[in-house]
């Protein structure tokens, strides 16, 4: 069973599907916050980076407006707001290296940082943002089910796959229950080729969470261990060489759907998804437009599926009925057919169909090559 899907380029339905609980691709404005701690004494050098930081990004695409305010109270504290025309021109922005260059100034004068995305759901005077075509409204609120979903991302050196595997599969689970108001509910892991992928799921706080684990001695441990493997060097001690790695790492989640159905014994797989140069958003965007039309067919064997991309890389996570190798590969894959995979994807495509003449054939080849490899799976108690 093959399934048609509207244009890549157009947005998903204006009005919110019950089903999707998480998105970028709505169309909505958003607004993004970013609460800043910067070392006593070091307000001035803050300031001064920042007003470099900001002549460059009112050219980015699809920025609006920047604001950036101190608190009456603590003179440490500053808030950086800023709005966009929707939340893919920020996504794209913030992953770049470029971004990464850039902000790298502020950290000798930053303690800390927090940063908090929105989509812009209701306003008291937002006539002129309309007027002059710059976003719109989210149109309804989305039902949420409490859960924080977000992934890692990194690539091992060739060669090491096996023994990086079996590093990270054989660990003690980090307790937990993080405080009053956060756990960590799942932990999935999976590799394809020499790429990394670690995604979690958290009821609470995401950043209390990962400050949590990284904090735990077995965690730490294993993250020793692996470092020799990596292609990009880090030091984890060092906190201006973690923060760069973890940045580059960030894999955050883009949409989430879920077809309502509840089955105990549903397997969990990843689908790595290689984009053509410039083309991650855009194939992220398919696979949710596949996602969310297959959600209410009772025989689509995808529970759920959360879609994870950051520039190229593009990571599906989905738990199917019945295991991937019994399920039809087109809702499977999330692509429509071998002619779009291989205008958006790097996937090793034929001709369209195999030697029967079969679409679906096709679809279970490359539904085979994204198929990513388990490493651990992980499920905290009443999760």
């Amino acid at each position: 069973m093959t399934t048609t899907s509207t244009p890549a380029s157009e947005p998903l339905t204006r009005q919110a599907s019950h089903r999707v609980s998480q998105s970028v691709f709505d169309g909505s404005r958003l607004r993004v916050v970013l609460l800043v701690d910067v070392y006593d004494g070091a307000q001035q050098q803050f300031l001064e980076t920042y007003e470099q930081l900001r002549s460059h990004v009112e050219s980015v695409p699809g920025h609006i407006s920047e604001q950036l305010c101190q608190s009456i109270e603590n003179p440490s504290q500053w808030l950086i707001t800023s709005e966009w025309e929707s939340a893919p021109p920020f996504l794209d922005w913030v992953s770049s290296e470029e971004h990464v260059r850039m902000v790298k100034p502020l950290h000798s004068c930053v303690r800390d940082t927090r940063s908090l995305r929105f989509h812009v759901v209701r306003e008291t005077s937002g006539q002129e943002a309309a007027e002059t075509g710059k976003g719109d409204l989210q149109a309804s609120p989305r039902i949420g089910d409490g859960v924080i979903r977000h992934a890692l991302t990194f690539t091992v050196k060739p060669g090491s796959e096996a023994a990086v595997a079996e590093l990270l599969a054989d660990y003690g689970s980090p307790e937990p229950q993080v405080d009053d108001t956060t756990r960590l509910c799942r932990t999935s892991l999976f590799m394809h080729g020499n790429r990394v992928v670690r995604a979690i799921e958290v009821r609470g706080d995401l950043l209390a969470a990962l400050h949590h684990v990284a904090r735990q001695p077995e965690v730490r441990a294993v993250e020793e261990a692996i470092n020799p493997y990596l292609e990009q060097h880090r030091d984890l001690g060092d906190p201006e060489s973690a923060r760069v790695f973890y940045t580059r790492a960030a894999l955050p989640a883009v949409h989430h759907v879920t077809a309502g159905r509840e089955e105990p014994h549903a397997e969990r797989h990843a689908l790595y998804y290689p984009a053509r140069p410039g083309c991650g958003m855009r194939l992220a965007r398919l696979l949710a437009q596949q996602d969310e039309a297959a959600a209410d067919d009772p025989r689509n064997p995808v529970l759920c599926s959360t879609i994870f991309q950051r520039d190229d890389v593009v990571v599906r996570l989905i738990d199917v009925r019945g295991g991937l190798d019994a399920a039809d590969p087109a809702p499977a894959l999330g692509l429509p057919d071998a002619a779009r995979a291989a205008e958006l994807t790097t996937l090793p495509t034929g001709s369209g169909a195999d030697a029967a003449g079969s679409q679906d054939g096709e679809l279970a080849r490359l539904l085979e090559h994204a198929r990513m490899d388990l490493v651990t799976d992980r499920r905290a108690p009443d999760a």
